[in-house]
Formats: structure tokens, sequence, C-alpha cells
């Protein structure tokens, strides 16, 4: 049997093909997935083999990388991560295959385990560009892509492509990875071994629980009577979620854009909450797709807790077969399999909540600057009508901060289909278009710049009464709260993880919204924050709130520790 490969060995595999086979550049977006490429790509810059050029808009990473190899005449490769970043880059494979175009698309993928079971920005993207590549491949997670590569590179010179009787074009690898996706700590980029990926390590990044064969658990005897259960609400899930926890007096796990974070059962910083509390959980009940905590994907993959999924219908990320969970399709069933929270079940994680909250605005109140938690439970508290939020770390800092009230106060958006950044800009406006109603979006800045063409409108055409807010911290911090986070504080790696991973720009959002024709307004401290927010707009505008990034890895660290010692835990 041939030995499994770590990512980062794969990856190093693959950019010494990519070097042997004449290509000197490399077109870089980045993500978490991808990184693995990204690490073994800034090593060989570093000796001087490759030179990197990077892009936060695959868009504009494909036709950069078109353009290179126009001008070197070389196979220009173009590096995304899963997902969405996929797909935008078919513009760019288009244009190579008509215009014969040495194009290489790499684009990191998840294991093929996690295919077809809702994870997190994982979709089917083998056979994405069908005909308009000269060459398509699906490398699995573990082996080698060296062979596989360089026959991909043959045919992107038209070497290996008789279907286009020799001429060159774009061709696909698409490579999957799986965890860890950094370098080891005593890695030494690549001439020490790195330790292999043991089971108990599992996959800390994917945001829904690993396969398990068969159903799953059936429920204990205590199933229909009182349990220890949790109702977990993702993506979609609907008031039901909400009525349900209510009716079985259970404690209620609700993301933003379930559009279910509200009520008395609701429990606002319920991640952090998960670990000292978790271990009394029996039984979770999920509804929608949960896609933003991996506490919550933890949880949902433990084997001594028995999981069921409500789905009444169809749903378009669900296939039968790949969840562990039991599916459930009726009310009555769910009931049963649920049971009634026992006295006091619910009332403590209440007081886990309070003590929670407490204990995070203890630690903001410390804190001299203005905190991207402060601004997204501040949006949060005072958006009426529709509010959309943008991936990365704006849904994740409502998710922790934003506190559950009595009723709903707005409808919540986001697309987590794949929680790509692109197109929330474009996606804000045709739900305030669609609506007719104020719409207010909270974005990153680097998924604020992603779309900046989405701010575009034609002479005539209808303008909505759309606010951008744009949490702007200069880059992506969400990169910092991963593993890449630790990686950066280590010499050899720290310039690499700020370039590939913080993105830093100097982009003047001010500038931005008077180029597009939209009212602008800055926000730099907590004294200016809640009376922006609380005033009426109308038409489009923009509302821009500096934030450091550089301490948001130690900020999180002591939420977590004083949230875990409120609660009981131990950190």
């Amino acid at each position: 049997m041939t030995a499994q490969l770590s990512s980062m060995e794969a990856a190093r595999s693959a950019v010494a093909v990519l070097v042997r086979g004449g290509v000197r550049d490399v077109v870089v977006a980045p993500g978490s997935r991808s990184a693995p490429l990204a690490y073994a790509l800034a090593e060989a810059e570093a000796r001087g083999e490759v030179r990197l050029h990077v892009r936060i808009d695959e868009r504009v990473a494909g036709f950069t990388a078109l353009g290179l190899s126009l001008g070197s005449l070389r196979p220009v490769p173009v590096v995304t991560t899963s997902g969405t970043a996929v797909g935008e880059l078919l513009p760019a494979v288009m244009e190579a295959n008509h215009a014969a175009v040495q194009l290489v698309v790499i684009s990191a993928d998840r294991p093929g385990e996690l295919r077809g079971t809702g994870a997190n920005q994982t979709t089917e993207q083998p056979g994405l560009f069908g005909s308009h590549v000269r060459y398509a491949a699906d490398i699995p997670a573990g082996e080698d892509p060296a062979g596989t590569l360089a026959g991909g590179l043959l045919a992107a010179r038209g070497l290996a492509a008789p279907d286009h009787q020799g001429a060159a074009g774009p061709v696909h690898i698409n490579l999957a990875f799986r965890d860890p996706l950094f370098p080891a700590a005593d890695d030494d980029g690549g001439t020490a071994a790195v330790p292999a990926v043991t089971a108990a390590a599992g996959s800390r990044e994917m945001a829904v629980p690993a396969p398990v064969p068969g159903p799953g658990p059936e429920p204990s005897a205590a199933a229909g009577g009182s349990g220890r259960t949790v109702v977990v609400a993702g993506h979609g899930a609907g008031a039901y979620a909400e009525a349900f926890a209510r009716s079985q007096a259970l404690p209620l796990l609700a993301e933003p854009s379930s559009n279910a974070r509200f009520g008395p059962n609701a429990v606002g910083p319920y991640r952090l909450l998960l670990d000292p509390l978790g271990a009394g959980i029996e039984r979770v009940v999920v509804f929608g797709r949960p896609t933003l905590s991996r506490p919550v994907a933890a949880l949902l993959a433990r084997p001594d807790v028995q999981t069921a999924l409500y789905l009444p219908g169809p749903v378009a990320w669900f296939r039968r077969g790949k969840r562990r969970e039991r599916i459930i399709t009726g009310p009555a069933e769910l009931a049963l399999f649920a049971g009634q929270g026992p006295a006091g079940w619910l009332q403590g994680w209440q007081r886990a909540d309070r003590a929670a909250d407490a204990a995070l605005q203890a630690v903001l109140a410390g804190t001299p600057e203005l905190t991207g938690f402060e601004a997204a439970a501040a949006v949060w508290a005072h958006t009426r009508g529709r509010l959309v939020l943008g991936s990365s770390n704006t849904i994740r800092d409502v998710d922790l901060a934003g506190r559950p009230q009595p009723d709903p106060q707005c409808t919540v958006y986001a697309n987590r289909g794949l929680a790509g950044i692109d197109g929330t800009t474009a996606t804000a406006t045709g739900i305030a278009l669609g609506t007719g109603g104020r719409t207010r979006a909270l974005v990153g800045d680097l998924t604020f710049l992603h779309d900046a063409g989405g701010l575009l409108l034609g002479a005539g055409e209808a303008e909505p009464a759309l606010q951008l807010v744009v949490l702007n911290d200069a880059g992506g911090g969400i990169f910092s709260l991963l593993e890449h986070g630790e990686v950066g504080t280590r010499p050899r790696y720290a310039a690499a993880v700020e370039r590939l991973f913080g993105t830093p720009h100097q982009a003047g959002i001010a500038q931005l919204a008077a180029a597009y024709g939209l009212g602008y307004r800055l926000v730099e401290d907590r004294a200016q924050l809640e009376p922006v927010l609380k005033e009426e707009f109308t038409g489009r505008g923009i509302v821009e709130i500096r934030t450091d990034r550089s301490g948001l890895r130690r900020l999180h660290a002591r939420v977590r520790e004083a949230i875990w010692s409120a609660a009981g835990g131990q950190p």
C-alpha cells in the first residue's frame, strides 16, 4: 500500500513539479484549505525558485495569471481555496481556452469523505470547468500529486491534449488536503519528516461532523422522557427551531443566520460554553445547516452523543448516507427523540449564559480600543428590517457577542451555501431591492474590497436603501484566529503568514465611496458607534469602523479564558 503523504508533503511535491516544469510565476488567492500550497510556495520563493503574486479576488487572480502566461509564454498556476473561490476562475478559464493560454488552475479541496456531507465550503469541484480545460484531475488527499500534475503541465503546453489538436490551454488540478494544513512546529521546510496526522487529532477546520458509517446510535430509553438535549440551529433553521426548544425546555444554540436566535432559551456565547458545559450533553437536535463553529462540529461528531437532523423536506446540501445523524422528518418523532429538558438543565445554561456575557463585557471594558465584538454587538442590537452578514470574522463576532433578543428584531441573510466572501455587496443590493426596505450589511474590509465592483449602479437604475458597515482592520483577521496565527509567531513563517493570509492593504474606503457616489461616515471609537447606527438612512452609504487586528488573537484568548472561568470551567 502506498504511504499517505501529509498535506505539507503533498504540497511540496506539487511545487517541486511546477518548478521542474518551467513555472516561474504563481498567483495565490488566500484561503485556509489551500494553506499547504501557500506555505510550500513561500518556501520556494524564499529559495528564489518562483515569484508569487497575491490577489484577494479570485477573479482578478485568474486574469492576472492569464496575463502573466501571455507575457512569459510559460504555464502560470493560479491557486485557490475550495468552494466559490474555484468558480470565480471560470471567466479566466474560458478566455484561456479560446486564446490557447497556459493557465494552470490548482484548486484545493476537502477530502473525499467530506463531500456531500454539507461540510463548510465543500462542493463538487472535479469537472467544474467542463469542456473549457484540456485536462482535469482530482487527486485524493494523501496521494503524491507529482505524476498527475506533470501530465497537467504537458497538457497546458498542448503536448498531451489530442482532443484540442495539440493546442495549449487551461488545465484543472483539484488537490484535496486533510488537516493539519500548516507546517509542524519542528518542520524545517521539507528536510525533516512531518508528523503523521493521528485519528485523535481530528479535523479542526470542518464545520460539520465527519461522516460515520451507518445511521448513528439509536435514542436511548430515556428519549421521550427527560434528557440533557440541546437544540442546534444552523443557517436557515427558521423560527420553528426556537419554538421547538421552548416547547421542550431545551437550550438553543443558534447561529445568527438561523433566524432562530431569539427567545428565553437562546444562549449567546454558546460556542465557548460547550467546553465547560458540553460534557453533560446526551443528545443534539439539529435544525438547518450549522457551519460557523468548530466546537459545534466537535459536539456533533462525539460518539457518545446521539444526534438527529430534522429534515421535513429535501435540501440542496444534503445527500443521504453522508452524515451520521438520525434523519427525522416529523415533529412528533423529533419531540420523542429530544425529550423534555430535566429540572435545572435549561436553567444551568441560562445562568452560564448570563455569567459569560458579563465576563465578555468585563474584558471589552478593559480593552482600550474599539473591537470587532463591540461593533458586531451594536450592529446586531440596532438593526431592524434586514441584516446581511459577511463571511469570515463578522458573522462569527455576531455569533459570539450578539445578545439574543426576546423577539426577532430583523431578518438575517448570509451567503452560507459555500461561505465565500465574494459577491456580498451585490447580494445585499439584491435583497434591498427585492424587499423594498432598508437593509444593513456588516462586512469585513476584504469582503468589501472583494466586491467593490458591486457598488456600481448604472444611470437610471433603482437605488436601494443599503448601508454597508465595513469593519476595517486592514487585512484578513480571521486567519490569526486559526492555526496560522500560531505559525505566524515563528520567525521562519511570520512574513509569509502576514503576506499570504493577513493580506495587508492601504485601500481608501472613503475614496471608494466617493468614486461610486455613496455617502460615508467614519467611526474610530466607542462614543461614535451607537449614534451612527441609530440614525435613519436612505439611499446607499458606507460606515467604516476602524479596528486593529494585531491583538486579535490575544483578545480572543482573553475572552475565552474569562468565559470559561465564569462558567466554572478551566481554560
